[in-house]
């Protein structure tokens, strides 16, 4: 397999430093997700790993080996594109040996690592099809066999589902996810969405304006947060900041608080409240879904709270609320946004 390193990983455009000095490691077999914002440089970063972008100083290796002056084709890597990136003039079983006939490989090898790689993604009964006679799903599966044949190193995914209605993706989520694990090819995957980041890696990397915040393991970075921008960016909702006196009764210059680790219950009372006995605020906002209940709560001297909670809480709009967040759950920040 194929374990990725980077080193200090910078790329400039001119003056426009737009990677600034990235270190992580992929080990062999392991799913590794990049998360941030647009912008931030995390597709940047994947083309560096394929060789479709140059970087200006640091290594990659893989497998030990330093590839930063290896073309994209010696670098035992195949990659997996948003577009899917599909020959629309031929058949599936064309667009998945293509790049195996480029290499020269032989007809009946070719045959067999086309029909392998159709039978473990269910395509064997489409390898006769043109794209256009294909669903979304089923070319997303078409682009992953392309991959799948070449046996690589590493698998590289830029943003793959963002093109699938919502269903599909939660189930090209898992299907992406078991294939990973059943070919046991170590992963790097680039999504701007935290909760496919969340259910589909081993490890994390949430980047921000060209640099890495934090890399962990899904629920550590849930957990354990290292600043305020990991903080509210994984984890949907996400987590409600409080600054000002409510916080400071907490001892913090912020105080960070996830939507389901509030205690509420209903009340006809008035008053901010305290530390101790928790706040006083009316809701403002309810959506109810069966299995939870979200509410949006407006508290005086905080901005307006979203708070998760059981389902068979129904409270209606206008409503009276004591709020009071769980002592265990409480996250708490300096005035850099660094966590205390």
């Amino acid at each position: 397999m194929g374990r990725l390193e980077l080193e200090d990983i910078r790329k400039s455009y001119g003056v426009l430093e737009v990677l600034h000095g990235i270190s992580v490691t992929a080990e062999d077999g392991e799913f590794l997700a990049l998360v941030g914002p647009s912008g931030c440089g995390k597709s940047t970063l994947l083309r560096t790993i394929a060789g479709l972008e140059a970087i200006t100083s640091g290594d990659i290796r893989i497998q030990g080996t330093r590839v930063n002056d290896l073309a994209p084709r010696d670098r035992d890597i195949a990659m997996v594109f948003q577009n899917y990136a599909l020959y629309p003039h031929m058949t599936v079983a064309s667009n998945m040996g293509f790049a195996l006939r480029l290499a020269g490989l032989a007809k009946s090898e070719i045959g067999q690592r086309v029909a392998s790689a159709a039978e473990i993604l269910d395509l064997t009964r489409y390898l006769d099809r043109k794209p256009v006679a294909l669903s979304g799903g089923q070319r997303q599966r078409v682009a992953m066999g392309r991959a799948i044949v070449r046996a690589p190193k590493i698998f590289l995914f830029d943003e793959p589902l963002s093109n699938l209605d919502a269903k599909l993706r939660v189930q090209m989520r898992g299907e992406i996810r078991e294939l990973q694990q059943r070919l046991a090819t170590t992963t790097v995957y680039v999504t701007h969405d935290q909760v496919e980041a969340m259910t589909m890696a081993d490890k994390i990397v949430v980047m921000n304006g060209g640099k890495v915040e934090q890399v962990g393991h899904p629920l550590d970075l849930y957990r354990k947060p290292a600043n305020l921008f990991v903080a509210t960016f994984i984890g949907s909702p996400q987590m409600n900041l409080i600054t000002g006196r409510l916080a400071d009764g907490y001892r913090a210059s912020t105080l960070g608080v996830r939507p389901e680790h509030f205690d509420i219950q209903a009340t006809s009372g008035t008053g901010a409240g305290t530390a101790d006995d928790g706040w006083y605020g009316r809701v403002v906002a309810a959506e109810y879904l069966g299995s939870d209940t979200y509410l949006v709560v407006e508290v005086e001297g905080a901005p307006r709270l979203q708070i998760r909670t059981h389902g068979g809480l129904v409270l209606p709009v206008g409503q009276g609320v004591r709020i009071k967040p769980q002592d265990a759950f409480l996250y708490r920040f300096d005035d850099r946004g660094v966590a205390l």
